[in-house]
């Protein structure tokens, strides 16, 4: 009998899918972004640049004084010493965002401060520190070679030079590479979209009056957590109606975006109807995982759309979207390998897991050891109150007390 009749008919899952397969076959469906838009370089941190920048200056635009000091001609400092100075005649001063007017001749110096420009003749600098100035009369005590204490013109980068490929990470030091070179915006891929999406008669927004039977959405708010965390744009839709029509029509709408994501309606009653709506517009690429918790989780295709049914129970729901939406979503949007923090400690307390099944299990970490912290799978304080997760693999029932364990931080 099929889900949605007026009969009460269970499907269980009797055959669920490996976590590393499972994972393969979301990321086979993760199509990296084609869409470009420009930004504003104050904007850029964190997005991938989508076509090659090229330097149209050299940087630094000039020859620059690399300390605060005096412009010389080296051959004028050769055989100075403490006890025997050479004495050269300073004719300007020059600041930085000036520049020199007069060009140097033997014997003559300038005072210029770091970064300013060399004036012409002259090809080292001598520090203040190991000079004297009277007047316009400066005692130079050590020599100075050719180039010593000048930045050279392109010495950075060079004009013409290919400053950021495409698909480069925009972190701080590539933003500050195009500014170098004047750029005010930037070209990069655009952020992959992903409609967010909650079933369930019973769910309702936050801030409504709860009625009898009712409970307030988290995982809407969860899922956009991470995903605007990792790369993307979330987009809210109002939660699904618990009927084949309506949840059909809310896909088709939601497949828009670049992922869906529903949360509820992926397990075995009868009113869960993700599996039915899928395939009845789109595929089912597989449903359910050998993972605890969230082994109840659905993951298809609408057109070229992937579409994530996730369990409803919020730690299930957030679980997977750590471990499956959120490795899709930054391939999508050309990020970097997520690599998370993992500090090793000895587990407090004996773990006892479910055999077959791999375990994300929550801890907190106390006193440099990790004291287990899941609860339930619909209990979000098994989340809240963690600080990150255990893996247990599925061949694995029981983690000793006092057994260093990795823990992956939130």
């Amino acid at each position: 009998m099929s889900a949605g009749s007026g009969n009460a008919s269970m499907r269980p899952i009797r055959e669920t899918l490996p976590l590393d397969e499972a994972l393969a076959l979301v990321l086979e469906a993760a199509s990296p972004m084609t869409r470009t838009e420009r930004v504003p370089l104050r904007e850029a941190t964190g997005r991938i640049i989508a076509a090659a920048a090229v330097a149209a200056v050299d940087v630094p635009p000039f020859d620059r004084a690399a300390m605060d000091g005096f412009a010389v001609v080296a051959e004028d400092t050769f055989g100075a010493g403490r006890y025997d100075p050479k004495i050269l005649r300073c004719i300007e001063k020059v600041y930085t965002g000036e520049v020199p007017t007069k060009r140097l001749a033997r014997g003559e110096c300038t005072e210029i401060a770091t970064g300013a420009p060399m004036p012409d003749g002259a090809d080292a600098v001598v520090m203040v520190e190991e000079s004297d100035k009277a007047g316009d009369d400066v005692r130079i005590f050590t020599p100075v070679y050719p180039r010593q204490h000048v930045g050279r013109r392109a010495a950075d980068i060079a004009a013409g030079q290919s400053v950021l490929a495409a698909g480069d990470f925009l972190n701080a030091s590539r933003v500050g590479a195009l500014a170098a070179i004047g750029g005010v915006d930037v070209e990069v891929f655009a952020k992959p979209t992903v409609a967010i999406l909650s079933t369930g008669n019973e769910i309702i927004e936050p801030g409504s009056p709860l009625r009898p039977g009712q409970i307030y959405d988290i995982n809407h708010f969860t899922i956009t957590s991470v995903v605007q965390s990792h790369g993307g744009i979330a987009i809210a839709y109002p939660p699904a109606p618990d009927n084949l029509p309506d949840l059909v029509a809310a896909i088709r709408q939601a497949a828009e975006a670049d992922i869906v994501v529903f949360s509820g309606g992926s397990s075995v009653g009868e009113r869960d109807l993700i599996l039915d709506a899928i395939q009845q517009i789109g595929e089912v690429i597989f449903l359910g995982i050998a993972v605890k918790p969230g082994k109840p989780t659905v993951f298809g295709r609408v057109g070229t759309t992937p579409v994530f049914g996730m369990p409803g129970y919020p730690t299930s729901c957030l679980s997977n979207a750590y471990m499956l939406l959120l490795p899709m979503l930054r391939r999508m949007a050309r990020l970097p390998e997520f690599r998370p923090q993992i500090v090793t400690a000895p587990l407090a307390r004996r773990v006892v897991s479910t055999t077959g099944r791999h375990q994300f299990y929550t801890v907190r970490i106390e006193n440099g050891t990790a004291v287990p912290a899941f609860k339930a799978s619909g209990d979000i304080t098994s989340m809240s109150l963690a600080d990150g997760y255990i893996e247990i693999p599925a061949q694995t029932d029981i983690v000793e007390a006092g057994e260093l364990v990795d823990v992956k931080l939130f």
